[in-house]
């Protein structure tokens, strides 16, 4: 990326520009972006959102959007650019905050350059001289429609520069008057909380070291009433696993305004002279169908990265809420054989298998197999899983520590605030501190170089309180980027072991650590009722195939529900399919269903793991309705959350189909769903199915069957 010492090759020199030069547009995916990049300040944005078309007039489209001038405001109107700056008008929040010994605190940078060297990138570079500064912002449109938002800044004086805020800002049509996005807890992860998009600005800071159960995920903004299927709407993305600020703001005077960006605190970001600070990457999606369509752009994008996972995401048993602690090879190994039985492809040793750790009390940082566990090794459980047709997964925490371990007594320096908030009894190990980043390294290759483990649950499982390095200043953005060389280093050398995001269920999903890990651990509830929702949202940003979802034991852990098999099978269907269960003590029957259901499962793989998400916009809130289409093949669940106010459910449409394909609809079960519970059901439900029209089923749509609260229905729909 250039930096702005010379100007690269292709680059506009805007002193000698001709007439029309200096703007950019880029397209793909249904979306164009353009740019008047004619200086003197940093580019503009004209228009984002839908396509304008190759033959769009760039010129005609800016000259129409330049606003009038009112009363009591600057004589000329205020060209607000993609970093907005309070030297150039604008009253709002700034794109660039700092300063240098009290001084320099009014960034406005003037174009240097504009270098488009691909048709769907270009990379803008802005200098401010009295400031000494540069800035560099580089945007990619992907095939998608999903816009990449790269910004650096350098320090390009002789002292230092105390970098407060790079915060990119997209713009967003009046018309946008309605924001939605997503807080939440642990074991309720992502939901969703919606807002007038009115005067003033709507802040979303989230202070947690990682990304937080109560991440916004994706700030939308739309047209009122925006929904999964229907309305305008423009939506960003932190791909960050740190601290983050989301912001929505609008004013009487400025154009609306959305950004995503790092949340730093003072002292933290210091620039010497030389020295470069690049923000995480912010992503942007617009959509002219709702939210289904910002979910589309995300999933697509992941999709085409080359180190998006290939191969069938393997059916997993996870030990946790099977053995929790009480680790016994002969239960072990027990186990393993059952979840072989019914099909699964991958067996993962949960927590309690190092040293000491008989409880969560202790042992964290002693990554070595407990002798007194396990006096052979982890070999003959391994051997065991493997010999069963089975991949053999580990769960570690590798950046976190108890006080009671051998690591804390040996280098009780590497422990960061040892005398701060405990929190499930453990505290952050320091990786700023290199010797203690090389020791894990070190720990966690050793132990995939003398098993054969083909896949890590990482887990962290607390914020970061007000972390503080040795020196006294802040590390918390430091301690994101050791943890992000750490999987780095250990993938580079372990390429075919896959990751597993984990934080305390799901703390840290974001693209930041998706480009590090396979899938994402949804949330540490396997209660299917609390899943319908956390799984829902997740959506919005993450494919079918990057979540996981288990099935748990009939009585949920987190929340003591107890729930149908059918409809437990049914929720994690639509995810990285497994279970978190001793499934030992299932009956022989029980075992015959949960081989139906991994059968069933593996059989609709492909589509769910490859096809479009969908969801439904149902009138009746009691019930949900989502589904994964192809052009030639689908599936839908037609979900009852609780009991509803209706006597029978109102005809159903199947959205995202093709409509002038005819589909045979088959009506499934789930293995272990219950009867439905209407007198009758509706006639093309009892005699098997219906044949319509891709057409007749989005505008029409179907008749379902009454359905208790807590069950679930599934149809399938295949081209004829």
């Amino acid at each position: 990326m250039s930096t702005g010492d010379t100007d690269p090759p292709g680059t506009v020199d805007h002193e000698a520009a001709v007439p029309g030069a200096g703007f950019v547009h880029l397209q793909g995916g249904g979306v164009s972006l353009l740019l008047d990049a004619r200086g003197p300040g940093l580019p503009s944005v004209v228009h984002w959102g839908a396509d304008l078309g190759q033959d769009c007039s760039p010129d005609g489209l800016t000259l129409a959007g330049v606003p009038a001038v009112p009363h009591s405001a600057l004589d000329a109107p205020v060209v607000v650019s993609l970093l907005p700056a309070a030297a150039a008008g604008h009253g709002g929040r700034p794109g660039l905050v700092g300063s240098r010994s009290g001084g320099a605190a009014f960034p406005d940078p003037v174009l240097r350059s504009v270098q488009q060297d691909a048709a769907d990138r270009v990379c803008v570079t802005g200098t401010d001289q009295d400031c000494a500064l540069t800035v560099v912002v580089t945007l990619r449109l992907h095939p998608a429609g999903l816009l990449e938002i790269d910004a650096s800044v350098r320090n390009d004086g002789d002292e230092p520069y105390a970098l407060e805020l790079l915060a990119p800002a997209l713009p967003v049509p009046d018309r946008a008057r309605e924001l939605m996005d997503l807080s939440g807890r642990w074991t309720r992860e992502r939901d969703p909380q919606r807002h007038p998009f009115v005067h003033g600005a709507h802040v979303r800071e989230t202070r947690h070291g990682r990304t937080g159960h109560d991440t916004p995920l994706v700030l939308a903004a739309g047209t009122p009433g925006f929904g999964h299927r229907s309305g305008e709407v423009w939506g960003v993305h932190l791909a960050w696993s740190g601290d983050a600020c989301y912001r929505a703001e609008r004013s009487p005077s400025d154009p609306a305004l959305l950004s995503a960006s790092e949340l730093l605190v003072p002292g933290e970001v210091i620039l010497e002279p030389g020295e470069t600070y690049l923000a995480p990457t912010m992503f942007a999606a617009w959509s002219g169908a709702g939210l289904d369509g910002i979910a589309a752009a995300f999933h697509d994008y992941l999709r085409a990265r080359p180190g998006h996972p290939r191969a069938p995401r393997p059916v997993v048993l996870n030990t946790w809420e099977a053995v929790y602690f009480d680790h016994d090879l002969t239960r072990l190994t027990r186990l393993a054989d059952v979840a072989a039985e019914i099909g699964v492809e991958r067996f993962v040793l949960d927590d309690g298998w190092f040293l000491g750790r008989r409880d969560d009390t202790k042992g964290l940082g002693d990554w070595e197999v407990d002798p007194d566990l396990w006096p052979a090794g982890l070999t003959p459980l391994i051997e065991h899983v493997t010999g069963l047709g089975m991949s053999f997964g580990l769960w570690v925490e590798p950046e976190m520590v108890n006080l009671d371990s051998g690591l804390a007594r040996a280098h009780p320096d590497w422990v960061l605030r040892p005398d701060g908030p405990v929190w499930r009894q453990q505290h952050v190990l320091d990786l700023t501190v290199p010797e203690a980043w090389e020791h894990v390294l070190g720990r966690l290759d050793a132990l995939l170089t003398e098993n054969d483990v083909a896949f890590l649950k990482w887990d962290q499982n607390r914020d970061l309180v007000a972390p503080q390095g040795r020196d006294g200043r802040p590390v918390g953005r430091a301690q994101t980027l050791a943890a992000y060389r750490l999987l780095d280093a250990l993938r580079a050398q372990h390429p075919g072991v896959e990751i597993e995001s984990c934080a305390s269920g799901g703390a840290r999903i974001d693209l930041g650590i998706l480009a590090r890990t396979d899938r994402v651990w949804a949330s540490d509830t396997n209660d299917a009722l609390e899943r319908q929702h956390v799984q829902a949202w997740t959506g919005l940003l993450l494919p079918p195939e990057l979540v996981g979802a288990h099935v748990g034991p009939p009585q949920a852990h987190t929340t003591g529900r107890v729930g149908a098999l059918g409809f437990r099978v049914a929720t994690a269907m639509f995810g990285s399919f497994g279970f978190e269960w001793d499934v030992t003590t299932c009956s022989p029957e029980e075992r015959g269903l949960l081989r139906e259901a991994v059968t069933l499962h593996k059989r609709l793989r492909p589509l769910l793991h490859g096809g479009r998400a969908v969801r439904a916009d149902l009138p009746d809130p009691s019930a949900d309705l989502h589904g994964v289409v192809t052009p030639d093949h689908a599936v839908f669940a037609f979900v009852q959350l609780t009991t509803s106010s209706q006597a029978v459910p109102a005809a159903v449409p199947l959205p995202g189909l093709d409509p002038d394909r005819r589909y045979r609809v088959t009506p499934l079960v789930p293995p272990g769903g219950a009867r439905t519970a209407g007198r009758a059901d509706p006639p093309w439900w009892s005699a098997g199915g219906v044949t319509l029209t891709g057409r007749e089923l989005s505008v029409v749509g179907l008749r379902l069957p009454v359905l208790a609260p807590e069950q679930c229905v599934l149809l399938e729909l295949t081209s004829v």
